[in-house]
C-alpha cells in the first residue's frame, strides 16, 4: 500500500486549508509516520547489540526531517559535502557519520576529515593513498561481482562501478594498516527498493563470512558490518510489504551464530533512506488544465522538476483525488516541461478530475525533492512538515526567480590567450 490510511486521513480532512495557506504545490511529510517508522526499525534489530541506522541523507535532506532521526537516535549516511556540512550542522560528529562517495576528492577527503572527522567509508583500493590522513577507523565498500547477485534495480555487481572486487578487498584491508588503520569495519550495498526480506538476510550473512574470512587472513577484527541501504516500500496498492520483523529475526540469529563460533560479535549497521521516509511523503499538486486529444491529459502545477523519478525511471507513484469517487477514466498526469516524458502518471484510471481539484501523488518522501532541477527554468517547490500536534511547518521556501538567477551574478574571471 502506498500512504497509510492514518497519514491520508489526518492530510486530506485538512488539505484544502493547507492549500489555499501555503499554496501549491508542495512535498509534505508526516512526521507520526516518519517517528512509527524509527521506532520499529530500531525494534527490529534490537537484539543486536551496537545496532545503528545511519538515514541515508540523499533521500531527504531536509534538517527539519534530519533532526526527526537524529532525535530517535539515528546517524547520518552522507555521500558529498554539502550533506557532510547539514548533518554537522544538526550536532553530527565522528561515529555519528558514514561518508561513502565514489571517484573522491581531495576536497571531499579534507571535508570528511574536518570537524573530528567520521567514518570513512572507502569505495577503491586507489582511494587509500589518496586519503590525506588514514584514520584510525576504516571501511570498504564491497563487491562480490559474480558471487552474489544484485536485485533487479541494482542490477549484477560485476557491472556495478562500486566498491572494492573480491580479489582486491584483503589487500585493501593490508594497505590501510600499512597507512595506521587499526579499528575495521565492512560495507556493502546490492539493493535499491528490495521488498523480499531474504536478499537482505543473505546479504548478512555474506558479511559476516566476509568478516571471518578477512580476519583469519589479516588477524584483526571487525567493529561492524553495515549491510546498505536498499530497504524497499510497497508503491503500488497491491505490492507485498517488507516483513521487518521477519528480517529482523533473522538477521539477528546470524549474529547470534557468529557470537557463539567466535566469542564476539560485530555491530551492524545499515544505511536505509527510502524506507525511513519515503511513505511519510507526498506532492500535493493542483489540476490547472484538461486535454482532450488523442489521450485525455490532466494538467497540473507541478512537473519533473518536483518529482523526477516517473518521468526518469518510469517509476509508479499512486495518485488519489481527495473528494473525487466514482466516474473513473483513463489518463496521463502531466507537467508543464518541454519533454514528453514529463508525466507523473500514463494511462491511470483515475476519478474524473476538474480544474481547481487537488492531487496527492504518494510516496514521494525519498528521492522527490532531493532529485529535484531546473531544466527549463521550473523552479523546485516548497516542504511541509505535519506536525504530530497537528499544525503544519514550512520546512524549505519554494526556489525563487532570484535563486535561479544567482550563479549568473559573479567576477569576471577571463583565462588569456595564448601569443
Amino acid at each position: 500500500m502506498p500512504a497509510s490510511a492514518d497519514f491520508q486521513q489526518r492530510l486530506e480532512s485538512r488539505l484544502e486549508s493547507i492549500a489555499e495557506y501555503f499554496g501549491t504545490p508542495f512535498h509534505i511529510y508526516d512526521e507520526k509516520g516518519i517517528r512509527e517508522t524509527c521506532t520499529a526499525v530500531r525494534a527490529a534489530f534490537g537484539g543486536i547489540e551496537g545496532f545503528q541506522e545511519y538515514f541515508a541523507v540523499k533521500a531527504l535532506p531536509n534538517p527539519a526531517v534530519m533532526t526527526i532521526m537524529r532525535e530517535m537516535g539515528f546517524g547520518f549516511d552522507c555521500s558529498s559535502i554539502a550533506e557532510l556540512r547539514l548533518s554537522r550542522k544538526l550536532g553530527a560528529r565522528e561515529g555519528e557519520i558514514m561518508f561513502t562517495s565514489a571517484n573522491t576528492s581531495q576536497e571531499e577527503y579534507l571535508e570528511a576529515a574536518a570537524d573530528g572527522g567520521c567514518i570513512l567509508n572507502l569505495d577503491d583500493t586507489s582511494f587509500v593513498d589518496k586519503v590525506p590522513q588514514m584514520p584510525e577507523l576504516i571501511c570498504f565498500r564491497y563487491n562480490p561481482g559474480d558471487r552474489r547477485t544484485g536485485n533487479h534495480i541494482i542490477g549484477n555487481p560485476v557491472e556495478a562501478k562500486y566498491g572494492v572486487a573480491h580479489d582486491q578487498i584483503v589487500e585493501a584491508y593490508r594497505h590501510a594498516i600499512e597507512r595506521g588503520a587499526s579499528r575495521f569495519g565492512l560495507h556493502t550495498m546490492l539493493a535499491s527498493n528490495e521488498r523480499h526480506y531474504s536478499y537482505m538476510v543473505e546479504t548478512a550473512q555474506m558479511l559476516l563470512a566476509m568478516v571471518e574470512w578477512i580476519s583469519g587472513e589479516l588477524g584483526i577484527r571487525f567493529e561492524f558490518v553495515n549491510i546498505g541501504g536498499g530497504l524497499g516500500i510497497p508503491y503500488k496498492p497491491d505490492d507485498e510489504a517488507l516483513d521487518l520483523t521477519a528480517m529482523g529475526s533473522e538477521i539477528t540469529a546470524a549474529f547470534d551464530a557468529f557470537r557463539a563460533k567466535h566469542g564476539y560479535v560485530p555491530k551492524m549497521f545499515m544505511e536505509s533512506g527510502r524506507y525511513m521516509t519515503g511513505p511519510h511523503g507526498m506532492l500535493v499538486t493542483r489540476a490547472i488544465n484538461r486535454k482532450e486529444i488523442y489521450r485525455t491529459y490532466v494538467g497540473v502545477d507541478a512537473c519533473m522538476s518536483s518529482l523526477m523519478r516517473p518521468g526518469m525511471y518510469g517509476a509508479y507513484h499512486h495518485i488519489t483525488v481527495p473528494g473525487r469517487t466514482g466516474d473513473i477514466e483513463i489518463v496521463d498526469v502531466a507537467g508543464s516541461l518541454c519533454e514528453n516524458n514529463d508525466k507523473f502518471a500514463i494511462q491511470r484510471e483515475l476519478p474524473r478530475t476538474y480544474d481547481g481539484d487537488l492531487l496527492c501523488i504518494h510516496d514521494t518522501g525519498a528521492h522527490g525533492i532531493a532529485m529535484g532541477f531546473n531544466y527549463n527554468g521550473k523552479l523546485r517547490p516548497q516542504e511541509l512538515l505535519l506536525r504530530e500536534d497537528g499544525s503544519v511547518e514550512l520546512i524549505r521556501r519554494a526556489e525563487r526567480l532570484e535563486d535561479y538567477f544567482a550563479t549568473l551574478s559573479f567576477e569576471a574571471k577571463v583565462m588569456p590567450g595564448v601569443g
